[in-house]
C-alpha cells in the first residue's frame, strides 16, 4: 500500500446512507464551506435498485456489506446482516416502509437516558421538513421535503384482503402510521416517486451533486481519525490502493451506521480498554459504551400457500409487467412485498405497540432458507421493543476485515415471548373472511389445515421463532446517545471526550424505534445538520 498526499475540507463525512446524504446536502448549501462526502460502496445507478420488487437481488450484490452475525447460542446459527455499500446506504437496498416509531420512543430518549431536545415534540418538525407526502399533509407531515413518501402505486389482492381480515378480527384501520398513533392496520407507505425507490442519494445527494464545494468519493474506505491533540482533524481513506488523508478545519462526522462507525472509533482508539488491547490497538479515548448497546428488530414468518390467486414473485413479475412499471411506474413490480401490516400491544392491551406485521402475497421469508415451489402469503412478525443487547467489536485491527457482529438474539427470554404472542395474533386474523378463503395450508409453520396452527403450543411457536426468524435490517444503538456512563455521544451527537468529531446516524439511537428505522436516521441528519450550522457561527475554543 502507498501513500499520497493530503486535502483540506471544512466539512468531511463518513458514509453516503441515509443520514450523510442528508448533511451533504444541508451542510453543502452554504457555499462558503467545503464539504468532502466518503463512500465504501460504488454508485446507485443500477436498475434494480430504482425498482421496488427487485430489492431482494440486492442482497449479496455488489451494493451490499454482506455482513454476517457471529454464531447466536439461542439459534445455533449465524444470521446475514445486509447492510448497503452504495451511495444511498441501506435507504438503496431496504425494504423501502415508512415509519418513523411513536412519541414513546423519543420522550424515553429525553426522559431516561438524557437526550435533552430528542423528546418527540422536539423531533417532529425534522420529520416533516424531510418529506415530501403525496396523500398527507400538517400537522404530522410535510409536502415540500426532499424525501419523497407515497402510497404504493400496487396493492395484491391477497394483501387487500387481509386488511379486511385483520379489521374483522377486532384492529381498527389506520390510514396514517406516521401520524398520532401508528396502532392498528393498514397499507404502508413507502419512500416511492411514483412507483420507483426513492433513496436518500435521489432525495438529497443527488440535487446536490452539481455544486463546486462538494465532493464526492466512491469506493473510499475509511481507515481511521486523525487527531490534532485532542481534536479530530479529518479520516485516513482507502482509494484505488493508496491511503490518502482528508483533514477537516471544521468538523469530522461519521455516518456509517450501527456496524461501521462504531468499528472506526475503536480503529481509532476510542472504545472499552480491555477490547482495544485484545486486538492490539492503543487506548486515545476510553469509552466502553463504543460498539455496545446493539439493538435489532427480529422478524418471525407465518407463511400459507394459497388457492385461486396468484404469488407477486412467481406469477407476476413478467417481462411484460417490467415494460409496464418501466413506462408507468405502476404494476407488480412497483410492489415492495411488505405492503401491509399493523402495529398492536399484544402483552398488557396499552397504548404503546409491541409487536408490527408485515406481510404481502409473496414468499418474504428475510431468513432467505427458503424459497417455496407454490403461490403463497407471508405475514412477518416483529417485536418492537426488545430488550436484549449485543455487540459490534473489532475482529482485528485491519480496518478491512469485518467487525464481529453479536447481536445476542433473545439472550432476554421476554423477547421471544412476545414474538409468539405476535404471531397468535396473525393466526387469528387468518381465520377472518375474506382473507380464509384463499388459505389452502400452511406452508410455515407446516400443516396441512390453516387451523390446525392454534393447537400448537407456545414451545413449539417458540421452536418456530427461533428456527426462521431473521433481521429486520435495524440495527441501532452502537454510538448511543445521552449522559450516562455508557453513552458515547451527547446530545449534540459529539463524541465523549473529542472535539469536533460526531456520529450522525442510526448508532446514536438509545433504543431503537418501534417501527423501520429509515426515516429516523433521516431525521436525525436533519436536526444534527441545523445543529452544525449553529454551532460552526460561534467562535471555538
Amino acid at each position: 500500500m502507498t501513500s499520497t498526499g493530503t486535502e483540506g475540507f471544512d466539512y468531511v463525512i463518513v458514509g453516503a446512507g441515509s443520514a450523510g446524504c442528508v448533511l451533504a446536502d444541508r451542510l453543502s448549501r452554504d457555499d462558503r464551506v467545503r464539504v468532502l462526502l466518503l463512500e465504501a460502496g460504488g454508485p446507485d445507478s443500477d436498475e434494480l435498485i430504482r425498482t421496488p420488487a427487485a430489492l431482494g437481488m440486492l442482497f449479496g450484490s455488489q451494493a451490499d456489506w454482506s455482513y454476517r452475525t457471529v454464531g447466536q447460542a439461542r439459534q445455533g446459527r449465524t444470521f446475514y446482516w445486509p447492510r448497503g455499500k452504495v451511495l444511498g446506504g441501506s435507504s438503496s437496498t431496504n425494504v423501502m416502509i415508512y415509519i418513523r416509531g411513536n412519541r414513546h420512543d423519543y420522550d424515553g430518549w429525553r426522559d431516561e437516558y438524557g437526550a435533552k431536545g430528542w423528546g418527540y415534540d422536539d423531533v417532529l418538525p425534522y420529520f416533516v421538513k424531510s418529506e415530501s407526502n403525496r396523500r398527507l399533509g400538517p400537522p404530522y407531515h410535510g409536502s415540500d421535503g426532499p424525501l419523497h413518501v407515497e402510497d404504493r402505486v400496487y396493492t395484491h389482492e391477497l394483501s387487500r384482503s387481509w386488511l379486511d381480515a385483520a379489521a374483522a378480527w377486532g384492529l381498527d384501520p389506520n390510514d396514517d402510521f406516521a401520524g398520532a398513533s401508528p396502532v392498528g392496520v393498514g397499507p404502508y407507505q413507502v419512500t416511492c416517486h411514483h412507483g420507483r425507490r426513492w433513496s436518500a442519494a435521489d432525495a438529497y445527494l443527488r440535487p446536490a451533486l452539481g455544486r463546486p464545494n462538494l465532493t464526492v468519493r466512491i469506493d473510499a474506505l475509511a481507515t481511521g481519525i486523525v487527531f490534532d491533540g485532542s481534536r479530530a482533524a479529518g479520516v485516513t481513506y482507502l482509494l484505488d490502493g493508496q491511503e490518502r488523508v482528508a483533514h477537516a478545519d471544521m468538523e469530522t462526522l461519521l455516518c456509517g451506521g450501527s456496524v461501521n462507525s462504531p468499528q472506526l472509533l475503536m480503529l481509532s482508539g476510542m472504545g472499552d480498554p480491555d477490547e482495544l488491547h485484545d486486538v492490539g490497538i492503543d487506548v486515545r479515548v476510553a469509552l466502553p459504551g463504543v460498539g455496545h448497546n446493539l439493538q435489532d428488530h427480529l422478524m418471525a414468518p407465518v407463511v400459507w400457500e394459497t388457492r385461486n390467486s396468484t404469488d407477486v414473485v412467481r406469477d407476476l413479475l413478467t417481462p411484460d409487467n417490467l415494460e409496464r412499471w418501466r413506462a408507468h411506474g405502476d404494476g407488480p413490480f412497483a410492489s415492495n412485498y411488505g405492503e401491509v401490516g399493523a402495529f398492536l400491544d399484544v402483552t398488557d392491551g396499552g397504548s404503546r405497540p409491541d409487536v408490527q406485521l408485515v406481510g404481502g402475497a409473496t414468499a418474504l421469508i428475510l431468513s432467505g432458507e427458503e424459497v417455496p415451489d407454490r403461490p403463497v402469503f407471508t405475514m412477518n412478525c416483529a417485536g418492537l421493543n426488545p430488550r436484549t443487547r449485543g455487540t459490534v467489536r473489532l475482529a482485528s485491527a485491519d480496518p478491512q476485515a469485518p467487525p464481529l457482529i453479536d447481536p445476542r438474539y433473545f439472550d432476554v427470554p421476554a423477547d421471544v415471548k412476545v414474538m409468539v404472542a405476535g404471531l397468535r395474533s396473525v393466526m387469528g386474523i387468518a381465520h377472518c373472511a375474506p382473507f380464509a378463503a384463499y388459505l389452502a395450508r400452511s406452508y410455515l409453520p407446516a400443516a396441512d389445515d390453516p387451523g390446525s396452527l392454534d393447537s400448537l403450543d407456545d414451545a413449539a411457536l417458540e421452536e418456530h421463532v427461533r428456527r426462521w426468524s431473521a433481521t429486520s435490517y435495524h440495527p441501532v444503538g452502537t454510538c448511543a446517545m445521552g449522559t450516562g456512563e455508557r453513552s458515547v455521544v451527547g446530545p449534540d451527537l459529539e463524541v465523549h471526550g473529542v472535539e469536533r468529531l460526531r456520529v450522525v446516524d442510526a448508532s446514536v439511537m438509545p433504543t431503537v424505534t418501534s417501527g423501520n428505522t429509515n426515516a429516523p436516521t433521516i431525521m436525525i441528519a436533519e436536526k444534527a445538520a441545523d445543529r452544525i450550522r449553529e454551532q460552526s457561527r460561534r467562535p471555538r475554543s
